[in-house]
């Protein structure tokens, strides 16, 4: 392992994987985090895509453990390869850097500050920059990481009732499922980052009730983390945008594109007018808190008019029955799309129930034309829905 070398790392999360992501940098290689989920072919594709000529599936020992590490790093230098999440298509590899690292870390920083007894709990996959950054931000500010080789409800909830955290980053799903745990405290948490996309109404109101200081934040592996949060006591007042975070530009195009600029932002994600375009639509107020309402890959159009998949899934969400909702267009030949829910259910209702919930909180082209009830939806390590899975 040496200068320019990527290297592929299988390693479950731990104190070798962590000493492997702090070490390999100052050896001149850049980290390659793979899902550890995939097939052997699909791995095999991310190497090959990544560049990456050497895997480290075990803790590194011996004379290989042995080397001298550089001093300083390079801001330019590639760290880390990571993969995004694939939501709308193929996971396409991207380059960080050193300075997008550390961009990053001193804007999470400056936002939910640090203190000496910061302990923070990672339960997020560590191939997925949500995880990754946990690391790489607790190392910079001398701080400590409680890391869990996956999510266990119960182990968590045991964690937060504890005490001992201080801070936590989350998907929707995760909060979720704490709930179904029967989370009833967690009196050292300070900031839960809740991130991975919409967050239903009736999760935010348990959590204000169980004053949890939940933080909803919007970021991508473009930018190395995240790049706008809502304040735990907005987040708890309804309030639904944030605000970007220091060293972050943001703006909204004509098309209501969110367009990000910073040095967080991948050097290679960035477009000829210097802004990376993010595929999320969006607008800020006059404030300048963002609100983020969608991919533009979720734009379902039926009949000439745009509905947003999100807007349907917050609808669908707010029955109390209702666990889970995807929505999706479907080809149709009188409408162009047919808007199409997926639900899964944690009690009895009915598609009519349903449908009718909608048109009270919709216009009427928005209200799902046909409504499937399912296990569960295909969501990834991250939490994030896999919309191309959904349909027939």
């Amino acid at each position: 392992m040496g200068e320019g070398d990527r290297v592929a790392v299988t390693l479950p999360p731990s104190l070798a994987f962590a000493a492997l992501v702090h070490a390999a940098p100052r050896l001149g290689a850049a980290i390659v985090p793979l899902n550890t989920r995939l097939a052997k072919g699909e791995m095999r594709e991310q190497e090959s895509a990544s560049g990456a000529r050497l895997t480290v599936s075990e803790p590194l020992t011996g004379p290989q453990a042995d080397a001298e590490l550089r001093d300083g790093l390079d801001p330019r230098a590639v760290h880390t390869v990571l993969f995004t999440s694939g939501t709308t298509g193929r996971p396409k590899a991207v380059e960080l850097t050193v300075g997008n690292h550390a961009a990053s870390a001193r804007a999470s920083t400056a936002n939910l500050g640090t203190r000496e007894d910061d302990s923070w709990l990672c339960v997020l996959p560590l191939f997925h920059v949500g995880g990754l950054a946990i690391l790489l931000r607790s190392a910079m500010n001398a701080t400590t990481v409680v890391l869990h080789d996956g999510f266990d409800a119960d182990r968590v909830r045991d964690e937060l009732e504890g005490g001992g955290v201080t801070l936590a980053s989350l998907v929707a799903t995760m909060l979720h499922r704490l709930r179904g745990a029967n989370l009833s405290e967690a009196p050292g948490l300070r900031a839960i980052l809740l991130g991975g996309g919409p967050i239903p109404s009736a999760l935010l109101d348990w959590a204000r009730d169980l004053r949890l200081p939940v933080a909803p934040t919007y970021g991508m592996t473009e930018t190395a983390s995240q790049v706008a949060t809502i304040p735990p006591g907005e987040a708890l007042r309804g309030l639904r945008a944030g605000r970007a975070l220091e060293g972050v530009d943001l703006r909204v195009a004509d098309d209501g594109e969110i367009l990000v600029r910073g040095a967080m932002v991948a050097p290679g994600a960035v477009a000829a007018d210097g802004w990376l375009h993010t595929g999320d639509l969006g607008s800020l107020d006059g404030e300048g808190r963002l609100r983020v309402e969608g991919r533009r890959a979720e734009l379902i159009v039926t009949g000439g008019e745009n509905v947003m998949a999100a807007e349907v899934e917050q609808a669908l969400r707010s029955h109390p029955s209702v666990a889970d909702a995807g929505v999706v267009g479907i080809d149709d030949e009188e409408w162009g799309e047919r808007v199409v829910a997926y639900v899964v259910r944690e009690g009895e209702v009915s598609e009519l129930e349903l449908v009718e919930l909608c048109r009270a909180q919709l216009a009427s082209y928005k209200v799902p034309k046909g409504v499937h009830f399912v296990a569960e939806l295909p969501r990834n390590a991250a939490g994030k829905l896999v919309r191309a899975c959904l349909g027939p």
